[in-house]
C-alpha cells in the first residue's frame, strides 16, 4: 500500500479595482494554485506555469473585454439617469483530491455584467503526477467499454430519485438534456468517487446552481487511477 503523500498547494491571486472617471466600474479577483513537490518537481513546475498563464490570459482578454463593456454601460447609465452597476469577475479554485500521485481540482469562473445576476462557469482538471499526464474520464471506468452511457445512466438515476423524493429542481426534459450536455471533461475526483457536473442552465434552472453527481468508487463502478 502506498504511503499517503500530498502536494503542497499555495494560493496565488491577481486582484484589482478598475476605475473610469473616478468611479470603480469593475473589480476582479483571480485565484490560482501553485504546487510544491519534491517528489514530482518537474510536473509541478509545468502545472504552475500552466495555471499562471491561464490566469494572465484571462486577465488580459476576458477582464479587458468586461472593462470595455463596463465603460459603455457606465456612459449609458449616466446619460439615461439609470443606476450604475459595478461589473465583477471572480475566479476561484477548489482542490478536491490531493493524494499520492493524483491531483484533482475545479475552477469556478463568475462574471457579472449587469442584469439580475451573474453567471458561473466551471472547468476542471485531474492529473496523474507519476505519469505526467491528464487523467481522462474513460480511465476511471476501465471495466466498462461504454463508460459514457454508464455515467449518463447513473446521472439519470440520481435525478429520478431526487425528483421522486421532491428534492430535484430540473427541466422536464432532463434526460434529453443530460445526454445532450454531457461532457467527458466535466468531472473531478474526491475521496468518495468521480463527480460529474453540468453547467448552469444545462439541465436545470439558474436557482439549481451547478448540478453535481457522485459515482462512488467500487466494483463495476469507478476506480482511482494507478500511480
Amino acid at each position: 500500500m502506498l504511503e499517503e503523500y500530498q502536494v503542497i498547494v499555495r494560493e496565488r491571486v491577481l486582484q484589482q479595482d478598475m476605475y473610469y472617471k473616478n468611479h470603480v466600474i469593475m473589480r476582479y479577483t483571480i485565484k490560482y494554485p501553485q504546487f510544491i513537490s519534491e517528489r514530482y518537481q518537474i510536473i509541478a513546475i509545468k502545472l504552475n506555469s500552466l495555471y499562471r498563464t491561464k490566469a494572465l490570459m484571462y486577465e488580459r482578454s476576458n477582464i479587458m473585454n468586461l472593462y470595455q463593456m463596463a465603460m459603455v454601460e457606465y456612459e449609458y447609465s449616466v446619460a439615461n439617469n439609470y443606476p450604475i452597476y459595478q461589473f465583477e469577475a471572480y475566479v476561484d479554485y477548489t482542490m478536491t483530491y490531493n493524494q499520492n500521485c493524483i491531483l484533482s481540482l475545479y475552477f469556478d469562473q463568475y462574471e457579472y455584467a449587469g442584469g439580475a445576476h451573474g453567471l458561473t462557469v466551471r472547468y476542471s482538471d485531474t492529473w496523474n503526477l507519476q505519469r505526467s499526464k491528464r487523467v481522462e474520464l474513460a480511465e476511471l471506468f476501465p471495466h466498462r467499454m461504454h463508460y459514457r452511457e454508464y455515467a449518463i445512466k447513473m446521472v439519470d438515476k440520481q435525478i429520478g430519485n431526487q425528483m421522486q423524493a421532491g428534492n430535484g429542481m430540473y427541466f422536464n426534459n432532463y434526460e434529453e438534456l443530460v445526454r445532450e450536455n454531457f461532457r467527458p471533461n466535466n468531472f473531478y475526483l474526491s475521496k468518495e468517487g468521480v463527480n460529474i457536473y453540468f453547467q448552469q442552465y444545462d439541465i436545470a434552472p439558474y436557482a439549481a446552481g451547478i448540478p453535481v453527481f457522485l459515482i462512488p468508487y467500487g466494483p463495476g463502478g469507478a476506480v482511482l487511477p494507478r500511480c
